[in-house]
């Protein structure tokens, strides 16, 4: 792994496990309005996350003399508190890639689109739908982001 002194401490949890907690090189995160990178040092932030992907990259295994490593989690929502030296991810839910239940996600995407066709004048159902079709396409990507 590479020189720890500049290096990230990265904690994903939901209320269920701790997904993550070491050290990193960079994370990217699914915030509400779009992906953002955090390096070391960045400045101090609070973000809602959306769904998507939380890329954490750490580092070449310079044992190996291999690629980098990087490790994948989809989240559907949350927040996360950045710090100069660390990121710490409050999801509501959390899976692995591998874990994902690809038909059930695509059932949830029929669900959204449904809802979106008969929302009528409701901004809030529109607003409901666009979520839900949000968060089953990123588990659907991320899903077929392992193959």
């Amino acid at each position: 792994m590479a020189d720890e002194t500049n290096q990230l401490r990265v904690r994903l949890v939901t209320p269920e496990r701790i997904f993550f907690d070491h050290a990193a090189v960079a994370v990217e995160l699914p915030a509400k309005n779009g992906y953002f990178e955090v390096l070391y040092g960045h400045a101090p932030l609070v973000a809602e996350l959306g769904a998507g992907d939380v890329i954490i990259h750490t580092g070449a295994d310079l044992t190996s003399g291999g690629p980098e490593n990087v490790q994948r989690y989809n989240v559907s929502w949350g927040f996360t508190e950045v710090l100069g030296d660390r990121v710490t991810i409050l999801a509501s839910d959390a899976l692995k890639p591998e874990e994902i239940d690809v038909p059930r996600a695509q059932e949830q995407l029929a669900r959204g689109h449904k809802e979106w066709d008969e929302a009528g004048d409701s901004a809030d159902a529109y607003t409901e739908a666009l979520r839900i079709i949000n968060e089953a396409e990123a588990k659907i990507a991320s899903a077929a982001e392992k193959r």
